[in-house]
């Protein structure tokens, strides 16, 4: 909000002067009133493996990210172009193989990554397109620069608190959105109701799309059942659809119904038992021969896991440069791949300086953040990287940005990072923002929800 010089930046300053006009009474009162409407709404997340119950309340900060209008243009265009890229990369590591053949990547990265499905090859898909909803989540270290940590193109999550932290916003100060061009985000569910539709089998004027969830006990099933109300699409679980002759059907009361596109939220392995884990109780028998039929879309498609996978993230920029022959518009982090024998030794001589993360992990789980940890734990990882290097990729700490958040002892700043949503279909478009996560304790860089971070409404200016 501020810079070096303790000035507002220009694109913080409606929002500074409401700030120190506004009692400070008024602001803990607006605090109470959104806790108490995001209890009454039910928006929560489930935390496995808690005694405490299984529901939880994510953290709500009423300081919003803002974003000028410049800015995003340029983080637009990047997300965009890096959307495109790994969705060339799966077409091709299914189909032709090129960049493998090419030597860019080493095939043995891929082919051998337990998140390859051998099963997806030569398969063609609609349009090409495989991951048809990405969670890209970035971080901003200076003016304009922006790095990515990660993309997501399993089944990203999340959006559905962009939404209603928005709805939120509006809803406590609607003076601030009054004065303000502030770009909406509330027509995500349409745009994302039209990405879906227009990438069922070819020949389908009227597909009819549903949300495929694991059930109540998944941690992000506030999400699937918010999606599909909000897209005006049925929410089913595995036994509420069935196959017959390579086509998928939906049980109503009405009798079958036709499904022509399947959002899933549920990961490769349980989607079909026939095909995959045949102990899964949440899946659909039959489900990929219906996919590998042409008869279903599936969103995302199976096999995406490859292009997300931490061993696979350094070479985007690669990907970027072979399939786009480009530049790429927005920074990788630098990553040192400790199966190889220098990055190793590096990194073991390093480890209280840098960051460690499984090449599988997620949601902030299995890493090192050797600038906060003791030397004990430096010690415990340090046995595991040289049990199983491969396992494991490292990167610098970034200066990551911060925006001020209300604490028990008043505004601070905290650090934050931005997961906008992209969405591929005929075109690829955003909605203008994202969700940014906040890391409540002081100095920590874990921003994601299960190690107790927080989000906060995201405002694109326009202009």
């Amino acid at each position: 909000m501020l810079a070096s010089d303790g000035s507002v930046r220009p694109h913080y300053q409606g929002f500074a002067d409401w700030l120190h006009r506004t009692p400070a009474e008024k602001i803990a009162q607006k605090r109470e009133e959104a806790e108490r409407a995001f209890h009454r709404v039910g928006i929560t997340f489930a935390v496995y493996g808690e005694d405490a119950g299984t529901e939880r309340l994510i953290p709500f900060d009423i300081v919003p990210r803002i974003i000028h209008a410049a800015e995003w243009r340029l983080l637009e265009q990047g997300l965009k172009q890096r959307v495109n890229a790994l969705n060339l990369f799966l077409s091709d590591i299914y189909q032709q193989q090129s960049i493998l053949k090419a030597g860019v990547i080493p095939a043995e990265r891929v082919l051998g990554n337990s998140q390859y499905r051998p099963e997806m090859q030569g398969m063609q898909v609609p349009g090409g397109i495989y991951a048809h909803i990405a969670g890209v989540d970035v971080v901003r270290v200076a003016e304009g620069e922006y790095f990515v940590l990660e993309d997501n193109l399993r089944v990203p999550s999340g959006v559905s608190y962009m939404l209603e932290n928005r709805k939120m916003m509006m809803r406590l100060f609607p003076e601030l959105f009054a004065r303000q061009a502030i770009r909406p985000v509330e027509h995500y569910p349409d745009m994302l109701l039209e990405n879906l539709r227009g990438v069922a089998p070819a020949g389908e004027d009227q597909p009819e799309v549903a949300l495929l969830t694991p059930g109540a006990h998944n941690s992000a099933y506030f999400e699937h059942a918010f999606l599909a109300q909000q897209m005006g699409v049925e929410l089913v679980e595995g036994q509420d659809l069935f196959v017959q002759d390579d086509a998928v059907f939906m049980r109503t009361t009405r009798g079958p119904q036709r499904v022509h596109v399947v959002y899933r939220r549920v990961d490769d392995d349980f989607l079909d038992p026939l095909a995959f884990r045949s102990d899964s109780m949440l899946g659909v028998p039959g489900l990929f021969a219906a996919y590998r039929a042409g008869k279903v879309t599936l969103a995302n498609a199976i096999g995406t896991g490859v292009a997300d996978d931490k061993s696979i993230y350094p070479f985007v920029p690669e990907m970027i440069r072979f399939y786009l022959t480009e530049e790429p518009i927005l920074n990788n982090v630098p990553t040192y791949q400790l199966h190889k024998e220098d990055d190793l030794s590096y990194c073991l001589d390093h480890l209280p300086e840098l960051v460690v993360k499984e090449v599988h992990g997620a949601g902030g789980y299995g890493m090192l953040i050797g600038p906060a940890a003791s030397s004990a734990e430096c010690d415990a990882f340090r046995a595991r990287i040289l049990a199983q290097p491969e396992k494991y990729i490292a990167q610098p700490t970034l200066a990551l940005s911060t925006c001020p958040t209300f604490t028990a002892l008043g505004l601070a700043p905290r650090h934050i990072d931005l997961r906008p949503y992209v969405l591929s279909g005929k075109t690829v478009n955003l909605a203008p923002g994202g969700l940014t996560r906040v890391a409540l304790r002081e100095g920590s860089l874990v921003v994601n929800s299960s190690q107790g971070g927080g989000t906060k409404d995201t405002w694109v200016m326009a202009g």
